[in-house]
């Protein structure tokens, strides 16, 4: 299998980190730990990514990008005037993140799958 394909089909079709859907043709691949940060080529370093997230997340660590970039996003777009008129008028709701990304949340139940089996 060729490693674009087995990159993308690590998460059924969508980006590791806002689990959105993305078309195979859409798919970057990202390098979870940066090779400008000794990062290596290989499938366990890379995780499929929409453009969007892999634009903003950069050569930035996985906690990084979780505690720097996404944390304070809300934050920054609060000065925003428009977002501010906007959020006033109810035309967008800000929620609560639980700082998890979708892999991780994949994996969390995965792990919690396989320990049921085992406690059966």
């Amino acid at each position: 299998m060729m490693l674009r394909q087995s990159v993308y089909e690590k998460y059924e079709g969508h980006c590791a980190y806002c689990g959105e859907h993305i078309d195979y043709k859409d798919m970057q691949i990202d390098h979870i730990n940066a090779k400008r940060n000794g990062g290596i080529d290989s499938i366990e370093n890379y995780n499929p990514s929409c453009r969007l997230c892999n634009h903003y997340k950069r050569a930035s660590s996985l906690e990084t990008f979780r505690n720097e970039l996404l944390a304070h996003v809300v934050d920054r777009l609060m000065n925003v005037y428009i977002f501010r008129v906007a959020l006033k008028y109810g035309m967008i709701e800000i929620k609560e993140w639980d700082r998890k990304f979708y892999f991780e949340k994949i994996n969390n139940k995965e792990q919690m799958k396989l320990q049921e089996k085992q406690g059966d």
